[in-house]
This record gives structure tokens, C-alpha cells and sequence, in this order.
């Protein structure tokens, strides 16, 4: 039943996804964002969700994605597609290996201490990009302009936000019901018994944290081009914004679980989007409201609360548990 259930939710959210901007072409570009914000979450929701590893320093990866495709671009001397192509290839690769290389350094922490050792690496990353010139330093730096309209670059990038979102979806549900998800599980339960019953948690902590990496890498790679221009602090490694966010997202839908993520992006983001639109001037105000709100009512999320209303009340007869 679940599983039949999951499917007509994503055969839904597909057809949903080809309809947007023919429904709302006025709203492409947020539309883009929504997809852009769905990826944080899930990406986000590998550590913090299904493996209990609390981490604040993703945006590097992101950040990562957005200097190396936009370099490539720069410097290869390719056409606008080939060189999009080919950035976005060397940018996964560059978060993967800088997953890597960090995963080895800082894994071996747990709890606040991990979570404090990650807050500083988007805090380095930054302070790092705003002193380098040959990425623009503190006056960020231009992507490529699009060879084409404004329309048609916002729903270009749509269509690759959307595919790539899509593709996230699918490859963690799939990781998810293997025995990589269920050892991911084991130590988000107990780390200690987990490596007592012989498993290699380091292994898979890292291996987690490089699919995150991937696929930030590749969503910053398309996210600065969307936007036209990479900031280190505002855009590139956006620890206040972006990096708060997809944590906060995760925990409004319902951390650890597949369909949180995504319902808790999508609340945000229209919830983001209005205040923008209808409260301009305190919209910073009413978003840091929101989060304490989040925080402080809904710790378990909307998935956790629709799983408790679900356990209070009597099953029917012939209905199977999801």
C-alpha cells in the first residue's frame, strides 16, 4: 500500500512539475527555486535525517558547485552549453573529493562537536572566496550570460532544477531501501552497538556525506547560473540563508523520513515567497519568527505529527500499515 501510495505521489508531483510553468509562466524563476530548495532538503536529510549526523556545513558543497562551474565557463574558452556541460561535471567531482578529504577529518566527532566543526567550514569557505581574486574575491564574480531571453533561460534552468530534484528524489528512495539505508539507520539508533555488530560507520558516514555532496555541487553549478552572479558570502557559501534553511525545511516536513523533505521545501518556499511579496521590509522579521516557530511547536515535523495522529486513532478493519 505504500508503496503503491508513493507512486501515484510522485506520478503527481511530476505532472505537477510539467504543468508549473505552463500554468504560471509569470512564476518560472520561483518555481525553479522551489526544486532548488527541495534539493537542499533532501541532500540535507541523508546526515541530518536518516544517520542523526546534525550538519551545518553543506553550503561548501553548494558553494563549491557554484566557483567551479562558472570558472570552467570562464576559462576553457567553450560555447555557453558545452561549458555548462562540462562545469557541472568537474563540479561534482570536486564536491565529492572535498567530501572526502573533510569526511576523514571531521567525522570522527559526534553530536554538538560535529555540529559546531561543520558550522565553520562554510564560515572558512567564505572567508576563503571573499579573499581570492581569481574568483572575484568580495565582489563576487559574473557568470556567463545565457544565449537566449530571459524566459527562456528561467525555464531552461527550471527544467535541469526539476530534473535534478527528480533524480535526487528517486536515487534516495532507492538508497534508502537497501541495506546502505538500513546501516545509515543503525547508526543514527547507536553508533557504538552498530560498530560492535562489525559495521564500518566511518565508511558510511563518508559515503553519505559525498551523495550530499554531490548532488549540492551540481545544484550550485546551476543555481549560479540561474542567478548571473555568485557572491562568496550572499550567494556561494550563504551559511545564514541557504545553509540554515535546508535544515529547517528538513525539520518542518519531517526529518528521516523520505516525503519530509519535500513537503517541508515547499511549505517554506511559499511561505517565504509570501512574506517577501506582502511584507517587504519585515520579511527577515517574520522568517526568523517562523523558525522559532518551527523549532519550538513542530520539532517532529508535519510527517511526525501526521504519524502520531495516525497511531492515536483506531485502525479500520482491512487497512494495512503504510
Amino acid at each position: 500500500m505504500s508503496g503503491r501510495r508513493d507512486w501515484w505521489l510522485m506520478a503527481a508531483l511530476l505532472g505537477l512539475g510539467i504543468a508549473a510553468p505552463l500554468l504560471f509562466p509569470a512564476l518560472v524563476a520561483q518555481f525553479a527555486f522551489l526544486w532548488l530548495m527541495v534539493v537542499f532538503a533532501l541532500s540535507w536529510d541523508v546526515m541530518g535525517g536518516q544517520m542523526g549526523y546534525n550538519s551545518f556545513g553543506n553550503i561548501l558543497f553548494f558553494g563549491l558547485g557554484c566557483y567551479t562551474t562558472a570558472v570552467v565557463q570562464r576559462d576553457l574558452g567553450l560555447d555557453y552549453f558545452a561549458g555548462l556541460a562540462v562545469g557541472l561535471g568537474l563540479s561534482a567531482l570536486v564536491g565529492v573529493a572535498a567530501a572526502l578529504f573533510v569526511g576523514r577529518a571531521i567525522l570522527g566527532l559526534r553530536g554538538h562537536y560535529f555540529a559546531i566543526g561543520t558550522l565553520g567550514l562554510g564560515i572558512a569557505a567564505a572567508e576563503i572566496a571573499g579573499g581570492w581574486y581569481y574568483i572575484g574575491a568580495g565582489s563576487g564574480m559574473v557568470t556567463p550570460v545565457f544565449p537566449g531571453d530571459v524566459d527562456t533561460r528561467n525555464l531552461f534552468f527550471y527544467a535541469l532544477l526539476f530534473a535534478l530534484a527528480g533524480v535526487c528524489f528517486v536515487f534516495l528512495r532507492a538508497l534508502y531501501q537497501c541495506r546502505f539505508g538500513m546501516a545509515i539507520n543503525a547508526i543514527r539508533d547507536n553508533e557504538d552497538k552498530a560498530e560492535a555488530m562489525g559495521l564500518h560507520t566511518l565508511r558510511y558516514k563518508i559515503t553519505a556525506w559525498c551523495v550530499a555532496a554531490f548532488f549540492l555541487a551540481l545544484a550550485g553549478g546551476l543555481a549560479g547560473n540561474m542567478i548571473g552572479f555568485i557572491d562568496p558570502r550572499d550567494v556561494a557559501f550563504a551559511g545564514a540563508t541557504y545553509g540554515v534553511w535546508m535544515v529547517l525545511m528538513a525539520v518542518l516536513g519531517g526529518k528521516g523520513t523520505l516525503w519530509g523533505p519535500v513537503i517541508g521545501a515547499a511549505i517554506f518556499h511559499l511561505v517565504q515567497e509570501l512574506f517577501w511579496t506582502y511584507l517587504l521590509g519585515w520579511q527577515r522579521v517574520a522568517l526568523g519568527a517562523l523558525i522559532v516557530l518551527i523549532v519550538v511547536f513542530y520539532p517532529q515535523g508535519i510527517m511526525g505529527w501526521l504519524r502520531e495522529r495516525r497511531a492515536g486513532r483506531p485502525a479500520r478493519e482491512g487497512e494495512a500499515e503504510a
